[in-house]
């Protein structure tokens, strides 16, 4: 599964420093040889499992965030992927928030403000569906976007896109430098198949709320947003952030790789739970000790259950185990020379 993973990966990845053809270098339609559409249920099922897991080391061990960045065009399905592939995270230590054109407050802050508050702090997994890179895309193919921020002239020159690579180059080594891990993903939707999604909101009832007439206008630029996309890779696939362009018209593929870029990425962390201090360990053994004594010392349905689990744990080294039992008896020994005295 590893390999497979990595083979997969290897694939979606934008090299950092390659210059890449979004049209040519990469299919919509995709799906590889990894994985059977048969197989995809019962693969996302596991994989949903594993990020579980992984999830909740990551919490356990408070010591990074997990940010994940969606951007697309129209249609592609980041809501969907955020539904099914988190389905199984505890919800307490995720945060999910969409960026919209922005308000007139954050029009009087920097570009990056809004975003800047709203990253996850450490042990959670924060979600941008959409984010800061809107800001070279939206606002390049609509200059009157630019024309309506609250820049000095100056700045508002052909250099602009270049300069914003690069403080957003900075602005993500600065997160990863300090614990904020950073997974960007670009679904690449076809425009046949954007057409066949916006036509199914327009005619399924149950859809019709997820169509927007802004979304039909947006289309019309398909080509300045698929060029302003490829720049954008090109400049901002980095080593400490690289982009991973996940094909998005086959949504069990694209809900599988998504889970597998994720998973993988946590996997390199090696997060594990946080080892017990030797004064915590003996405040365990006194707690157990207590509770084990209730009721004259019988075995409740309590503490049987909790020995089962404790050994069917997989985590639970046998060693460790084995030292509990040794100092319980101990301890049980010394309190019986106690009460002879």
């Amino acid at each position: 599964m590893s390999t497979r993973i990595e083979e997969l990966l290897d694939v979606l990845r934008v090299p950092p420093g390659k210059k890449i053809d979004l049209k040519k270098d990469y299919d919509p339609g995709f799906t590889g040889k990894w994985v059977k559409k048969e197989e995809a249920e019962e693969t996302l099922a596991r994989g949903v499992q594993l990020l579980a897991e992984m999830q909740d080391k990551l919490w356990a061990q408070n010591q990074y965030a997990l940010l994940m960045i969606l951007q697309a065009l129209d249609a592609a399905g980041k809501d969907g992927v955020i539904k099914h592939v988190m389905s199984g995270v505890n919800p307490q230590g995720v945060d999910v928030h969409s960026f919209k054109g922005p308000s007139s407050e954050e029009l009087d802050h920097d570009y990056l403000w809004r975003n800047f508050k709203a990253l996850p702090s450490r042990g959670r997994i924060g979600i941008f569906n959409r984010s800061y890179y809107e800001e070279v895309l939206v606002v390049r193919v609509h200059p009157e976007f630019l024309a309506s921020q609250q820049l000095p002239l100056a700045l508002k020159d052909k250099r602009i896109w270049r300069r914003r690579f690069e403080e957003i180059n900075n602005f993500e080594k600065y997160l990863v430098d300090n614990g904020i891990i950073i997974v960007k993903i670009f679904l690449y939707v076809s425009k046949d198949v954007q057409k066949e999604r916006f036509l199914e909101r327009a005619l399924m009832p149950e859809k019709n709320w997820k169509f927007s007439a802004a979304d039909i206008k947006e289309r019309a630029h398909w080509d300045d947003y698929i060029a302003a996309y490829e720049d954008l890779f090109n400049h901002t696939s980095t080593e400490w952030a690289p982009w991973y362009i996940v094909p998005a018209d086959h949504k069990w593929f694209t809900r599988l790789a998504v889970a597998a870029v994720l998973y993988n990425t946590m996997k390199n962390l090696n997060l594990a739970y946080p080892t017990v201090s030797e004064q915590q360990k003996q405040a365990l053994l006194a707690a157990k000790d207590e509770l084990e004594s209730e009721d004259g010392g019988l075995k409740d349905k309590a503490v049987v259950k909790a020995e089962a689990e404790a050994a069917a744990d997989p985590q639970a080294p046998a060693a460790s185990s084995e030292v509990t039992r040794d100092e319980a008896k101990k301890r049980s020994r010394k309190k019986g020379k106690k009460n002879q005295k």
